[in-house]
Protein backbone atom coordinates (compact mmCIF):
# COMPACT_ATOMS: atom_id res chain seq x y z
CA UNK A 1 0.00 0.00 0.00
CA UNK A 2 0.90 3.25 -0.43
CA UNK A 3 -0.39 6.48 0.68
CA UNK A 4 -0.47 10.14 -0.67
CA UNK A 5 3.07 11.71 0.86
CA UNK A 6 4.43 8.55 -1.14
CA UNK A 7 3.53 9.28 -4.29
CA UNK A 8 5.55 8.44 -7.09
CA UNK A 9 4.91 11.82 -9.56
CA UNK A 10 7.50 11.34 -11.92
CA UNK A 11 6.06 7.67 -12.70
CA UNK A 12 2.54 9.59 -12.49
CA UNK A 13 3.35 12.52 -14.81
CA UNK A 14 4.85 9.57 -17.63
CA UNK A 15 2.13 7.31 -17.26
CA UNK A 16 0.01 10.55 -17.47
CA UNK A 17 1.51 11.82 -20.77
CA UNK A 18 1.39 8.15 -22.23
CA UNK A 19 -2.05 7.91 -21.78
CA UNK A 20 -3.22 11.75 -23.26
CA UNK A 21 -0.57 11.28 -26.66
CA UNK A 22 -0.89 7.55 -27.14
CA UNK A 23 2.57 6.41 -25.46
CA UNK A 24 1.00 3.66 -23.82
CA UNK A 25 -0.05 1.51 -26.73
CA UNK A 26 4.13 1.18 -27.94
CA UNK A 27 5.08 -1.07 -25.10
CA UNK A 28 5.27 -1.75 -21.43
CA UNK A 29 4.78 1.24 -19.18
CA UNK A 30 4.47 0.44 -15.60
CA UNK A 31 8.44 0.14 -14.96
CA UNK A 32 7.81 0.06 -11.06
CA UNK A 33 5.22 -1.25 -8.17
CA UNK A 34 5.36 2.18 -6.67
CA UNK A 35 4.35 3.29 -10.50
CA UNK A 36 0.97 0.57 -10.05
CA UNK A 37 0.48 1.61 -6.68
CA UNK A 38 0.62 5.49 -6.67
CA UNK A 39 -1.36 5.22 -10.07
CA UNK A 40 -4.20 2.85 -8.34
CA UNK A 41 -4.57 5.90 -5.35
CA UNK A 42 -5.13 8.53 -7.99
CA UNK A 43 -6.19 7.97 -11.42
CA UNK A 44 -7.33 4.57 -10.91
CA UNK A 45 -9.58 5.46 -8.37
CA UNK A 46 -10.78 8.05 -10.92
CA UNK A 47 -11.66 5.10 -13.29
CA UNK A 48 -13.37 3.26 -9.89
CA UNK A 49 -15.44 6.37 -9.98
CA UNK A 50 -16.84 5.49 -13.25
CA UNK A 51 -17.07 1.50 -12.53
CA UNK A 52 -19.04 2.58 -9.75
CA UNK A 53 -21.50 4.53 -12.17
CA UNK A 54 -21.50 1.52 -14.01
CA UNK A 55 -22.72 -1.01 -11.79
CA UNK A 56 -24.89 1.21 -9.93
CA UNK A 57 -26.94 1.44 -13.46
CA UNK A 58 -26.56 -2.59 -13.74
CA UNK A 59 -28.44 -2.95 -10.72
CA UNK A 60 -31.29 -0.10 -11.57
CA UNK A 61 -31.77 -2.38 -14.80
CA UNK A 62 -31.78 -5.44 -12.11
CA UNK A 63 -29.05 -7.16 -13.68
CA UNK A 64 -26.32 -9.49 -11.54
CA UNK A 65 -23.97 -11.75 -12.73
CA UNK A 66 -24.71 -15.36 -12.93
CA UNK A 67 -21.28 -16.73 -13.60
CA UNK A 68 -19.25 -17.08 -10.37
CA UNK A 69 -15.76 -16.74 -12.40
CA UNK A 70 -14.38 -13.26 -13.16
CA UNK A 71 -11.69 -12.66 -15.40
CA UNK A 72 -10.11 -9.09 -15.57
CA UNK A 73 -8.42 -8.97 -18.94
CA UNK A 74 -5.59 -6.24 -19.14
CA UNK A 75 -6.05 -5.68 -15.37
CA UNK A 76 -3.45 -2.95 -14.71
CA UNK A 77 -3.36 -2.49 -10.93
CA UNK A 78 -6.90 -4.69 -10.79
CA UNK A 79 -9.38 -1.61 -9.82
CA UNK A 80 -11.82 -2.86 -12.11
CA UNK A 81 -12.70 -6.19 -11.47
CA UNK A 82 -12.50 -4.83 -7.51
CA UNK A 83 -15.10 -3.11 -8.56
CA UNK A 84 -17.41 -5.55 -9.66
CA UNK A 85 -16.91 -8.36 -7.10
CA UNK A 86 -17.01 -5.82 -4.32
CA UNK A 87 -20.18 -4.32 -6.22
CA UNK A 88 -22.07 -7.73 -6.09
CA UNK A 89 -20.24 -8.97 -2.60
CA UNK A 90 -17.46 -11.44 -3.01
CA UNK A 91 -19.33 -14.56 -1.80
CA UNK A 92 -21.27 -14.57 -5.41
CA UNK A 93 -18.12 -15.46 -7.05
CA UNK A 94 -15.52 -18.70 -6.37
CA UNK A 95 -12.23 -17.03 -8.92
CA UNK A 96 -11.13 -13.85 -10.25
CA UNK A 97 -8.13 -14.59 -12.70
CA UNK A 98 -6.23 -11.56 -13.92
CA UNK A 99 -4.00 -10.60 -17.27
CA UNK A 100 -2.15 -7.96 -18.20
CA UNK A 101 0.74 -8.05 -20.53
CA UNK A 102 2.92 -6.85 -18.12
CA UNK A 103 3.72 -9.63 -15.46
CA UNK A 104 4.11 -6.76 -12.83
CA UNK A 105 0.34 -4.95 -13.28
CA UNK A 106 -0.78 -8.61 -13.06
CA UNK A 107 1.28 -9.39 -9.76
CA UNK A 108 -0.04 -6.46 -8.28
CA UNK A 109 -3.61 -6.65 -9.41
CA UNK A 110 -3.85 -10.47 -7.83
CA UNK A 111 -2.16 -9.36 -4.87
CA UNK A 112 -4.58 -6.52 -4.34
CA UNK A 113 -7.46 -8.69 -4.75
CA UNK A 114 -6.51 -11.22 -2.82
CA UNK A 115 -6.11 -8.87 0.06
CA UNK A 116 -9.56 -7.04 -0.36
CA UNK A 117 -11.17 -10.34 -0.67
CA UNK A 118 -9.49 -13.32 1.45
CA UNK A 119 -12.16 -15.77 0.72
CA UNK A 120 -11.53 -15.64 -2.96
CA UNK A 121 -9.80 -17.59 -4.97
CA UNK A 122 -6.94 -15.42 -7.10
CA UNK A 123 -4.71 -16.10 -9.75
CA UNK A 124 -2.98 -15.12 -13.10
CA UNK A 125 -4.40 -16.38 -16.25
CA UNK A 126 -2.03 -18.86 -18.18
CA UNK A 127 -1.42 -18.07 -22.15
CA UNK A 128 -3.32 -22.07 -22.22
CA UNK A 129 -5.72 -20.53 -20.47
CA UNK A 130 -6.28 -17.14 -23.16
CA UNK A 131 -5.81 -19.19 -26.25
CA UNK A 132 -7.78 -22.56 -25.32
CA UNK A 133 -11.44 -23.07 -25.87
CA UNK A 134 -13.38 -23.30 -22.73
CA UNK A 135 -15.84 -21.13 -21.92
CA UNK A 136 -15.17 -17.76 -19.46
CA UNK A 137 -17.47 -16.53 -16.89
CA UNK A 138 -18.06 -12.53 -16.78
CA UNK A 139 -14.79 -10.73 -18.48
CA UNK A 140 -14.39 -7.62 -17.22
CA UNK A 141 -12.63 -4.83 -19.59
CA UNK A 142 -11.37 -1.17 -18.47
CA UNK A 143 -9.45 1.31 -20.61
CA UNK A 144 -7.74 -1.23 -22.87
CA UNK A 145 -9.30 -0.31 -26.55
CA UNK A 146 -7.19 3.19 -27.33
CA UNK A 147 -4.26 0.15 -26.60
CA UNK A 148 -4.78 -2.36 -29.04
CA UNK A 149 -4.32 -2.79 -32.80
CA UNK A 150 -6.25 -4.33 -34.54
CA UNK A 151 -4.81 -7.51 -34.74
CA UNK A 152 -4.91 -7.19 -30.91
CA UNK A 153 -8.51 -6.23 -30.79
CA UNK A 154 -9.36 -9.15 -33.25
CA UNK A 155 -7.82 -11.46 -30.38
CA UNK A 156 -9.72 -9.99 -27.33
CA UNK A 157 -12.66 -10.55 -29.45
CA UNK A 158 -11.93 -14.12 -29.86
CA UNK A 159 -12.33 -14.39 -25.64
CA UNK A 160 -15.55 -12.09 -26.26
CA UNK A 161 -16.26 -15.33 -28.24
CA UNK A 162 -15.57 -17.57 -24.71
CA UNK A 163 -17.46 -15.38 -22.27
CA UNK A 164 -20.96 -15.95 -20.67
CA UNK A 165 -21.11 -12.00 -20.15
CA UNK A 166 -19.01 -9.09 -20.70
CA UNK A 167 -18.68 -5.57 -18.72
CA UNK A 168 -16.50 -3.00 -20.50
CA UNK A 169 -16.19 0.46 -19.57
CA UNK A 170 -14.16 3.09 -21.81
CA UNK A 171 -12.70 6.88 -21.99
CA UNK A 172 -16.00 8.66 -22.97
CA UNK A 173 -13.66 10.24 -25.81
CA UNK A 174 -15.42 9.85 -29.43
CA UNK A 175 -12.77 7.97 -30.95
CA UNK A 176 -12.94 5.35 -27.78
CA UNK A 177 -16.75 5.31 -27.47
CA UNK A 178 -17.65 4.60 -31.53
CA UNK A 179 -14.80 2.06 -31.32
CA UNK A 180 -16.74 0.08 -29.06
CA UNK A 181 -19.73 0.86 -30.78
CA UNK A 182 -18.51 -1.29 -33.44
CA UNK A 183 -17.64 -4.24 -31.45
CA UNK A 184 -21.55 -3.87 -29.93
CA UNK A 185 -22.33 -4.46 -33.68
CA UNK A 186 -20.08 -7.29 -34.24
CA UNK A 187 -21.36 -9.65 -31.41
CA UNK A 188 -24.97 -7.80 -31.11
CA UNK A 189 -26.02 -11.23 -32.56
CA UNK A 190 -24.46 -13.53 -29.81
CA UNK A 191 -25.46 -11.11 -26.60
CA UNK A 192 -28.45 -9.62 -25.35
CA UNK A 193 -26.87 -6.19 -25.13
CA UNK A 194 -27.38 -5.15 -21.51
CA UNK A 195 -26.80 -1.09 -20.83
CA UNK A 196 -26.63 1.56 -22.08
CA UNK A 197 -28.63 0.80 -24.81
CA UNK A 198 -32.43 -0.42 -24.23
CA UNK A 199 -32.67 -1.95 -27.27
CA UNK A 200 -31.46 -4.44 -28.99
CA UNK A 201 -31.29 -2.66 -32.65
CA UNK A 202 -28.29 -1.48 -34.90
CA UNK A 203 -26.37 1.47 -32.34
CA UNK A 204 -28.36 4.45 -33.62
CA UNK A 205 -24.41 6.50 -33.26
CA UNK A 206 -22.90 4.67 -35.72
CA UNK A 207 -25.81 5.35 -38.30
CA UNK A 208 -24.88 7.33 -41.45
CA UNK A 209 -25.33 11.30 -41.09
CA UNK A 210 -24.77 10.40 -37.01
CA UNK A 211 -21.04 10.83 -37.34
CA UNK A 212 -20.27 13.34 -35.14
CA UNK A 213 -22.36 11.70 -31.99
CA UNK A 214 -20.88 8.99 -29.57
CA UNK A 215 -22.86 7.58 -26.74
CA UNK A 216 -21.13 8.26 -23.49
CA UNK A 217 -22.17 9.44 -19.64
CA UNK A 218 -20.63 11.32 -16.94
CA UNK A 219 -19.79 9.90 -13.68
CA UNK A 220 -20.31 12.03 -10.43
CA UNK A 221 -16.92 11.67 -7.94
CA UNK A 222 -17.65 11.55 -4.62
CA UNK A 223 -18.49 15.01 -3.21
CA UNK A 224 -16.63 14.95 -0.41
CA UNK A 225 -13.33 14.70 -2.49
CA UNK A 226 -13.78 18.45 -2.98
CA UNK A 227 -12.99 19.33 0.37
CA UNK A 228 -10.19 16.88 1.07
CA UNK A 229 -6.64 18.28 0.62
CA UNK A 230 -5.48 15.40 -0.84
CA UNK A 231 -7.69 15.00 -3.58
CA UNK A 232 -7.48 18.92 -4.31
CA UNK A 233 -3.57 19.23 -4.13
CA UNK A 234 -3.33 15.77 -6.98
CA UNK A 235 -5.90 17.72 -9.11
CA UNK A 236 -4.04 20.63 -9.22
CA UNK A 237 -0.42 18.94 -9.13
CA UNK A 238 -1.36 16.52 -12.10
CA UNK A 239 -3.63 19.45 -13.81
CA UNK A 240 -6.98 17.14 -13.14
CA UNK A 241 -10.57 18.36 -13.77
CA UNK A 242 -11.65 16.53 -10.95
CA UNK A 243 -15.38 16.97 -11.58
CA UNK A 244 -14.66 15.95 -15.32
CA UNK A 245 -15.50 12.16 -15.60
CA UNK A 246 -16.73 11.14 -19.15
CA UNK A 247 -16.98 7.52 -19.79
CA UNK A 248 -18.35 4.92 -22.13
CA UNK A 249 -19.34 1.46 -21.24
CA UNK A 250 -21.31 -1.72 -22.57
CA UNK A 251 -22.42 -4.52 -20.79
CA UNK A 252 -23.99 -8.02 -22.61
CA UNK A 253 -25.11 -11.05 -21.47
CA UNK A 254 -25.93 -14.38 -23.55
CA UNK A 255 -28.82 -15.29 -21.51
CA UNK A 256 -30.34 -11.95 -19.71
CA UNK A 257 -33.71 -10.91 -20.22
CA UNK A 258 -33.68 -7.81 -23.08
CA UNK A 259 -34.79 -4.39 -21.06
CA UNK A 260 -39.11 -3.92 -21.88
CA UNK A 261 -39.38 -2.08 -24.65
CA UNK A 262 -40.44 1.92 -24.54
CA UNK A 263 -37.88 3.56 -22.59
CA UNK A 264 -34.85 5.78 -23.62
CA UNK A 265 -31.57 6.74 -22.40
CA UNK A 266 -29.64 10.37 -22.61
CA UNK A 267 -26.31 10.46 -24.09
CA UNK A 268 -24.44 13.02 -22.30
CA UNK A 269 -25.58 15.38 -20.47
CA UNK A 270 -28.77 17.85 -21.05
CA UNK A 271 -28.14 21.09 -21.99
CA UNK A 272 -30.59 23.72 -19.80
CA UNK A 273 -31.56 27.10 -20.97
CA UNK A 274 -34.03 29.54 -19.66
CA UNK A 275 -37.25 28.47 -21.27
CA UNK A 276 -36.39 24.46 -21.57
CA UNK A 277 -33.42 22.36 -21.21
CA UNK A 278 -32.20 20.31 -24.25
CA UNK A 279 -31.24 16.52 -24.54
CA UNK A 280 -30.19 13.60 -27.11
CA UNK A 281 -32.63 10.73 -26.57
CA UNK A 282 -31.39 7.14 -28.33
CA UNK A 283 -34.12 4.63 -28.51
CA UNK A 284 -34.73 1.65 -30.77
CA UNK A 285 -35.76 4.46 -33.11
CA UNK A 286 -32.75 6.25 -33.40
CA UNK A 287 -31.25 9.24 -31.90
CA UNK A 288 -33.76 12.48 -31.61
CA UNK A 289 -33.21 15.73 -30.15
CA UNK A 290 -35.71 16.57 -27.38
CA UNK A 291 -36.99 19.47 -25.45
CA UNK A 292 -38.66 19.65 -21.99
CA UNK A 293 -40.15 22.93 -21.50
CA UNK A 294 -39.82 24.90 -17.94
CA UNK A 295 -43.45 26.11 -17.88
CA UNK A 296 -45.13 22.77 -18.63
CA UNK A 297 -42.49 20.24 -16.83
CA UNK A 298 -41.32 22.47 -13.64
CA UNK A 299 -40.36 18.94 -12.05
CA UNK A 300 -38.77 17.31 -15.08
CA UNK A 301 -36.94 20.44 -16.13
CA UNK A 302 -35.38 20.61 -12.42
CA UNK A 303 -34.70 16.92 -12.08
CA UNK A 304 -32.98 16.59 -15.24
CA UNK A 305 -29.99 19.22 -14.01
CA UNK A 306 -29.86 17.87 -10.57
CA UNK A 307 -29.58 13.90 -11.32
CA UNK A 308 -26.08 12.29 -11.42
CA UNK A 309 -27.08 8.74 -12.15
CA UNK A 310 -27.76 7.04 -14.96
CA UNK A 311 -30.53 9.24 -17.08
CA UNK A 312 -33.04 6.21 -18.29
CA UNK A 313 -36.57 7.32 -19.39
CA UNK A 314 -39.88 6.08 -20.44
CA UNK A 315 -41.01 9.27 -21.69
CA UNK A 316 -44.35 10.95 -22.19
CA UNK A 317 -44.38 13.56 -25.33
CA UNK A 318 -45.48 15.08 -28.13
CA UNK A 319 -43.33 14.95 -31.14
CA UNK A 320 -39.77 16.04 -30.45
CA UNK A 321 -41.61 17.65 -26.84
CA UNK A 322 -41.70 15.61 -23.45
CA UNK A 323 -44.34 16.55 -21.64
CA UNK A 324 -43.80 13.99 -18.35
CA UNK A 325 -40.96 11.43 -17.41
CA UNK A 326 -40.76 8.49 -15.23
CA UNK A 327 -36.83 7.38 -14.67
CA UNK A 328 -35.79 4.01 -14.47
CA UNK A 329 -35.09 2.81 -10.69
CA UNK A 330 -35.95 6.45 -9.01
CA UNK A 331 -37.17 4.00 -6.11
CA UNK A 332 -34.51 1.29 -6.06
CA UNK A 333 -32.74 1.49 -2.79
CA UNK A 334 -28.99 0.69 -2.89
CA UNK A 335 -27.64 -2.31 -2.55
CA UNK A 336 -26.26 -3.86 0.90
CA UNK A 337 -22.61 -5.18 0.85
CA UNK A 338 -21.71 -8.38 1.62
CA UNK A 339 -19.62 -9.17 5.11
CA UNK A 340 -16.62 -10.28 2.94
CA UNK A 341 -17.27 -7.58 -0.09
Amino acid sequence: MINWTELDWPALDRLRDGFIHGGAARGPYWKSESALASYDLTYGERIGWKWDHVLSELHLRHWSPSSRTVLDWGCGSGVAARRVIGFFGAHRFDELMVWDHESLAADFAATAAGQAFPSLRVSQATPGFLHASEPIGLLVLSHVLNELSTDQLATLCALLDRARAVLWVEPGTHQDSRRLGTVREAVRGKFHVIAPCTHQAICPALAPGNEREWCHQFAAPPSEIFANPDWVKFGQRAGVDLRSLPYSFLGLDRTATPQAPGWSHVIGRPEHFKPYARLLNCDATGLTELTVPKRSAPALFKELDRIRGPLVYRWTRDGCTISAGVRLGAEVPPPVASADS
